[in-house]
């Protein structure tokens, strides 16, 4: 285990805006925890993000910046979000990003147990992969 695995201190502001202004995937992370029983990241949204779920992790996202609108089960429950927002679902809970309201969207997001970044299932198989969906930056 890296020296993370005990501790640590991460300046949020700082490592949000160190994320590039364009991605080839949907998603760039950086891990900053990543413990089989959690791990926690932040994250920025590049693209609209198609209905999809992770089937072994419950998800919990802290927006930092940007805003958009999201649903959680189905389309019909769909709502706008924005700096401050606490958004939560349990694994195998279809969820989507359907609009880009305001850019950089990034959230501060807790997975338990830890997610693996191939955990990413899509409703519609052609919508991606998880080699399209996310990449991580790192530490």
């Amino acid at each position: 285990m890296s020296e993370k695995a005990t501790g640590g201190r991460f300046h949020i502001p700082q490592i949000a805006a160190e994320f590039p202004p364009t991605a080839e995937t949907l998603l760039l992370d950086t891990y900053l925890t990543d413990e089989p029983s959690a791990s926690s990241r932040v994250f920025r949204v590049y693209r609209e993000t198609p209905p999809h779920y992770h089937a072994n992790s419950d998800e919990y996202l802290y927006v930092l910046s940007g805003r958009g609108t999201f649903w959680i089960g189905d389309a019909a429950n769909s709502g706008e979000f924005g700096p401050g927002d606490f958004l939560t679902f349990k694994r195998r809970t279809v969820h989507a990003l359907p609009a880009i309201l305001e850019s950089p969207v990034i959230f501060l997001a807790i997975d338990a147990p830890r997610r693996d970044p191939k955990d990413i299932i899509f409703v519609n198989p052609q919508d991606g992969t998880p080699e399209t969906f996310v990449r991580n930056r790192g530490y």
